[in-house]
């Protein structure tokens, strides 16, 4: 028999890993490959989704050769073009209208972050859990490969 407790902790690994599995879906759809890991974190009204191992053979091989801000720059634009389509699916999960998304990149080592903040706490847990029942900051993670 699941107790309360293991109810809200499957709800909410349940919402973090569907988080991440868009956002990995996204950048794969938009980029031809998608990062090897991906963890979300919500605290309060934030989504943030790290992502590890997001360039393409083509843009490690640029970075190597020194062309990193070549890099970014395309990163930024991959993830201008996504924006709307990225937050409507964060809505959608979390039952939160999304304020604002932030994106940013690293090279070295190769991470990525994606960051909403929404206009409160998460309203839809996949899952039985109410957000009332749930903590206010909790990690989960994935590996994408």
């Amino acid at each position: 028999m699941t107790t309360e407790s293991e109810s809200d902790r499957f709800a909410v690994d349940s919402l973090h890993a569907a988080l991440s599995n868009a956002i990995v879906r996204l950048l794969r759809e938009y980029t031809g490959r998608g990062p090897t890991k991906a963890r979300t974190t919500i605290r309060d009204n934030v989504v943030l989704v790290m992502l590890e191992h997001t360039l393409t053979k083509g843009e490690q091989v640029l970075v190597d050769k020194g062309r990193g801000e070549n890099v970014l720059t395309l990163r930024h634009e991959y993830q201008e073009a996504m924006r709307e389509e990225s937050s409507d699916k964060v809505a959608e999960l979390t039952g939160r209208n999304v304020l604002a998304m932030m994106s940013a990149n690293h090279l070295d080592p190769d991470l990525a972050a994606e960051i909403y903040i929404l206009d409160g706490p998460p309203h839809h847990q996949i899952g039985s859990a109410s957000p009332a029942d749930l903590p206010a900051a909790t990690d989960g993670h994935r590996d994408a490969g």
